[in-house]
């Protein structure tokens, strides 16, 4: 990914992890995770990885060539209890914050927005009655993914 080429193979990994996480953090807020919310992260790192943003399509393509495993791997391995899910999910993204420093202002502002607006799809794929109230209370305190700042210092 030429985006990312500068930072070290672990930021890398991070960086291509944030999309699992922000889908966790996200879909798992109201304590369900359900298979909407999955299908639909799913969908959009497909769909992002040939119809988004030039500069982020060969970011979603490399995040989706392993995202289903991943986002397995970390549900298996992160607790059930929603709240330690979510400290432990938001601490993760709290550390993409000194990469998305070392990366230009604009670069820093792309991927910022792009998480946010996945973030918001996932808490928008699942819920709801009749298709209202869609995004629940716990999933509006996260879908704006507070722990991220995109400021460059």
């Amino acid at each position: 990914m030429e985006l990312l080429k500068n930072l070290s193979a672990d930021e890398q990994q991070q960086m291509k992890d944030a999309i699992a996480y922000i889908t966790i953090l996200v879909a798992g807020a109201d304590g369900n995770i359900d298979k909407n919310e999955i299908s639909a992260s799913e969908k959009l790192t497909k769909i992002r990885s040939f119809s988004f943003q030039d500069e982020l399509m060969p970011y979603y393509q490399e995040v989706g060539k392993d995202f289903s495993e991943r986002l397995d791997h970390f549900l298996e391995e992160l607790p059930e209890n929603v709240e330690e899910r979510q400290e432990i999910v938001s601490n993760e993204l709290k550390k993409l914050n000194p990469i998305l420093a070392k990366l230009s202002t604009h670069y820093s502002h792309i991927f910022y927005d792009s998480f946010v607006s996945f973030a918001r799809h996932v808490a928008k794929s699942s819920g709801g009655i009749i298709g209202f109230f869609r995004v629940g209370p716990e999933e509006k305190q996260v879908m704006d993914l507070p722990m991220l700042n995109p400021t460059v210092d």
